[in-house]
C-alpha cells in the first residue's frame, strides 16, 4: 500500500471542536478535542493538535493517550512552529500556488464563474458571491485529470496493455488505487508535486494492471516502469505534511 496521505478535512456538518489544554514535560500544550467519532485518533498541522474520539471516551483516556505519544507530539509541534508558511490557503487575486513542482500565480477576474490557464497563471473568471477555493479546485483537478492520464498511457504503453479508465481521488489515506472493475484513481493533490513523484504513483498503479498484490514480482514491475522507485516513494512521504489544503 502507498504512504498514508491524511488530510483530516472535517465534514461541513460537524460540531466546533473543544478547546482544551494539556501538561507535556512541562509545557503547557493547547489541543481541539471532537467528539463522536469511530475510533481515538490524533493529527497536528500548524493549526495545532488535534484530537477525535468516541462520544464516551473518558477525558483521563484522552489525556493518556495523548502522554503515550508525548514525544511524537512535541517534535510536530516544534516543527510547524518553525515553518514560514501555512498550509491551509484562501484564494485570491495574487495567491501563488505549486503546480508540478512550479509556482503559478492566480488571477482574479470578473466573469461566470469560470477558469483558464494562461501560461503559469491561472485565472479565475468569477462572480462577486463565488467560491474562488471551490473554482481553484476545478481547474487543478482539471489539470491533474489530463497530466495523469497522459502518464497512464506512457506507462500502460510500457507493459503493453491499454490505458484503463482514470478518475481522481481525494483518500484520506492513497495516493492512488487501482481496481481492474473501475480502472485507476490518482489522487489529485499530485498535481502540486514534482511529476517525478506523480510519474511514481502512476507507475506504481499500473503495475497492479499485472499483479493485483505488493509481491516481489509486482515490486519487479514497478522497478522496469520506474527503476527509481524507492526514492520517489521516500521523498514522497516527506512530502505529505507540505501539500496545499485548499
Amino acid at each position: 500500500m502507498l504512504e498514508q496521505l491524511k488530510l483530516f478535512l472535517l465534514p461541513p456538518s460537524a460540531p466546533a471542536p473543544k478547546k482544551r489544554q494539556i501538561l507535556i514535560a512541562g509545557r503547557v500544550v493547547d489541543y481541539q478535542l471532537k467528539t463522536g467519532t469511530r475510533r481515538l485518533s490524533m493529527a497536528i498541522d500548524e493549526r495545532g493538535l488535534r484530537l477525535s474520539a468516541p462520544a464516551r471516551v473518558p477525558l483521563t483516556d484522552i489525556d493518556q493517550f495523548i502522554h503515550s505519544h508525548s514525544a511524537w507530539v512535541v517534535q510536530k509541534l516544534d516543527e510547524f512552529a518553525r515553518r514560514d508558511k501555512p498550509r491551509h490557503i484562501a484564494v485570491k487575486d495574487g495567491l501563488t500556488l505549486p503546480l508540478l513542482g512550479q509556482a503559478v500565480d492566480v488571477r482574479v477576474l470578473p466573469g461566470a464563474n469560470r477558469f483558464r490557464w494562461v501560461g503559469q497563471t491561472l485565472v479565475l473568471e468569477a462572480r462577486p458571491e463565488a467560491d474562488l477555493t471551490a473554482l481553484a479546485v476545478r481547474a487543478l483537478k482539471a489539470r491533474a485529470l489530463n497530466h495523469f492520464g497522459e502518464r497512464l498511457n506512457h506507462y500502460t504503453a510500457q507493459i503493453n496493455l491499454p490505458a484503463p479508465p482514470l478518475g481522481l481521488t481525494t483518500a484520506r489515506t492513497r495516493w492512488g488505487s487501482c481496481s481492474r472493475q473501475s480502472g485507476i484513481r490518482i489522487h489529485w493533490r499530485l498535481i502540486h508535486l514534482p511529476p517525478h513523484l506523480g510519474d511514481y504513483v502512476v507507475a506504481h498503479e499500473a503495475a497492479h494492471l499485472l499483479e493485483m498484490n505488493h509481491s516481489a514480482k509486482f515490486w519487479r514491475i514497478v522497478e522496469t516502469l520506474y527503476p527509481h522507485w524507492q526514492a520517489a516513494r521516500s521523498e514522497l512521504k516527506n512530502c505529505t505534511t507540505t501539500l496545499p489544503i485548499l
